[in-house]
């Protein structure tokens, strides 16, 4: 059980696995760092202790980034999209934010 505020709750569209895609995004510059799932417990731990906790698939387990890297995100401020369908957290990356090393997950995919 989540201890989500209700109000953001109901606003939240999720997957059937109860989770919503979060997009991170570099506050100051606006740099695009990593796409990761948030499901309401995440969400809930994220805005409350200031650092981005995300939902690993492949684990099923939660994960505070950087909490084993020291690649840290503090959360600067997280925004819902018009349909609660997907999330926005704008957080300081210390560090590299993908865990290739590099300083975002998109460095190495220009398809166009």
């Amino acid at each position: 059980m989540s201890s989500l505020d209700p109000v953001i709750a109901d606003r939240l569209s999720r997957t059937d696995a109860g989770l919503v895609p979060a997009v991170v995004q570099q506050h100051d510059t606006g740099e695009v760092l990593m796409l990761a799932w948030m499901d309401d417990e995440a969400l809930h731990r994220s805005l409350t202790t200031g650092r981005a906790t995300y939902w690993s698939r492949s684990r099923q387990e939660y994960w505070v980034k950087g909490e084993t890297s020291g690649h840290a995100q503090h959360v600067k401020e997280i925004r819902m999209d018009c349909d609660g369908d997907t999330l926005l957290v704008k957080v300081d990356q210390v560090g590299p934010a993908c865990h290739t090393g590099t300083r975002t997950c998109f460095d190495d995919g220009l398809l166009a």
